[in-house]
């Protein structure tokens, strides 16, 4: 009998896992793929290490919300490569987007206009990533369910910046149109590419609150761990694995059924089936998208989340990406390795029209052989796109998308792929193959005004010891969010856990201390 079963051995699963394990309880993480990660993951080709789906961690340096996570369960700091920033390729300009304050307010105001309006516009971002970024860290939680989750946020943000609220109901476009900045095609272009890789929202959508977060990512520090995600799940699977936790992958969960009254006010246990066996555990964490946890869960869980599913089915998107491996010297003379370019101003931001280039860095000989470097180029798409399609139009329609992404990236890389060692092409059927996501949705789902924050889906369900984590639930995308998501998971975890026995938090053994310095990807 487990304490905790994760299903879902993600970011989020992961992370929530560890946390709990490091605090004395027994935990089991059952991923349906061969390896950990999800829509952070990664496979092997050829010599290669190639990320799927995020290619940075953000905020994992001391005293950001990653960086507590690694401290909270007594791991090491990540060896990788701390990007100084990257350059956006918009159609008449290029700007680079400094992680350094001081170097980003300088560039955007001689890239992107210097008028009292375009001032006053980011100041108002900036006041509002400064405020919410503390926020964040400080562990807000939302959606406000009870008096405790208020007068938790009331303790969260500080007197003076209460008047910020107001811009709760604010979109992105709202703030545009307020300093008459709308129709800056370079501003708003610009924006719309940060948006989109962030909050996966268009500029009219995308709340501004949420907007500022992901409009300033850079400043909270993103890292790039050697040897890419696949680095970084090696040491973090090891770590998690000496301090007791077990992680079984290639094990779907077929259903999960409460062994009591569904309607009480402590955990009554759960019965986990999968495909090996039936587990047992006192509490359940699910780190599934919601359309998944619905099919899975008992009905006091799944009936409520019905709503949600529905609201945002029209919300969910998809990604293509071009994975190469690559000599050295095609992607040699560009001083960052990171790039997003957009090619029209007037077009979707999808196919091509938004694009992100993600190079491993010179020496990282984890992610490719000495001489040779992973590229990793991505665009959003539609998901009806790739429905529907005969077996010859999906894979013609692959290899068109594949070549356009490739053509598009040479603005930036002149010699890209012309002697490429591999060259692969994910598309929504690829992630939903590899992840068992619905349909091959990835992230969470695009944020607008009525699905985000207070209207988002709650980690606390209403059947006691059933809990949500992950990108369907607040605060959503990224990295960063589902990190943040698994420490408020876990702290409710905790306290369940203490009512029904005293939990004493040990530091973690000298065996998984020194286990954590031995995993680290040299």
């Amino acid at each position: 009998m487990y304490d905790v079963a994760i299903l879902g051995g993600g970011m989020a699963g992961m992370a929530t896992a560890a946390r709990l394990q490091a605090q004395g309880l027994s935990t089991v993480v059952f991923e349906a793929h061969g390896q950990p990660g999800g829509c952070a993951g990664f496979f092997r080709r050829s010599g290669f290490a190639f990320d799927v789906g995020a290619t940075t961690l953000v905020d994992f340096e001391p005293g950001g919300v990653g960086g507590e996570l690694l401290e909270s369960i007594g791991m090491a700091a990540l060896a990788g490569e701390l990007l100084p920033g990257y350059r956006a390729w918009l159609p008449d300009r290029v700007v680079t987007l400094h992680r350094d304050s001081s170097l980003w307010a300088k560039e955007r105001l001689q890239a992107l206009g210097d008028s009292p309006a375009h001032r006053r516009f980011w100041e108002l971002i900036d006041r509002l990533a400064q405020v919410f970024w503390k926020v964040s860290r400080a562990g807000i939680k939302l959606p406000i369910q009870t008096a405790g989750d208020f007068i938790r946020a009331v303790r969260t943000v500080a007197p003076r910046a209460w008047p910020l609220v107001r811009y709760l109901r604010w979109t992105v476009g709202d703030a545009l149109r307020h300093f008459r900045l709308r129709d800056d095609d370079a501003l708003a272009g610009l924006l719309g590419m940060l948006l989109q890789d962030t909050v996966h929202a268009r500029v009219d959508d995308a709340p501004l609150i949420n907007g500022a977060l992901g409009i300033t990512i850079r400043g909270a520090g993103l890292t790039r761990a050697r040897g890419g995600m696949y680095g970084f799940w090696q040491g973090f699977t090891a770590h998690y694995r000496a301090l007791g936790g077990r992680l079984i992958t290639g094990c779907p969960v077929k259903r999960v059924h409460a062994t009591g009254p569904e309607k009480q006010k402590t955990p009554c246990g759960f019965i986990i089936e999968t495909r090996r066996h039936t587990f047992e555990a006192w509490q359940v964490v699910s780190a599934l998208p919601a359309s998944l946890t619905i099919r899975l869960c008992p009905a006091a869980v799944g009936q409520p989340l019905e709503f949600f599913v529905k609201r945002d089915a029209d919300a969910l998107g998809g990604a293509v990406v071009v994975f190469l491996g690559v000599p050295e010297y095609e992607v040699s003379g560009q001083a960052f390795t990171h790039h997003q370019l957009m090619h029209d101003y007037g077009s979707p931001l999808r196919n091509g029209n938004n694009l992100f280039i993600s190079v491993s860095s010179a020496g990282d000989t984890v992610s490719a052989p000495p001489g040779f470097r992973t590229v990793m180029i991505s665009t959003h798409c539609e998901l009806s796109e790739w429905e529907g399609l005969s077996a010859e139009a999906y894979e013609i329609q692959k290899e068109r998308i594949g070549a356009r992404l490739l053509d598009l990236a040479r603005r930036v890389y002149p010699e890209l792929g012309r002697q490429a060692v591999v060259r692969e092409v994910a598309t929504p059927r690829t992630f939903e193959r590899f992840t068992h996501r619905p349909r091959g949705a990835v992230g969470g789902v695009r944020q607008t005004l009525r699905n985000t924050n207070q209207q988002a889906i709650p980690h606390a369900t209403q059947l006691p010891g059933f809990w949500l984590a992950g990108d369907t639930t607040w605060p959503g995308l990224g990295t960063v969010a589902c990190v943040l998501g698994s420490r408020l998971v876990a702290e409710g975890v905790v306290d369940l856990a203490r009512r029904r026995r005293p939990i004493q938090v040990p530091s973690p053994p000298l065996h998984a201390r020194k286990a954590n310095h031995e995993s680290v990807v040299h």
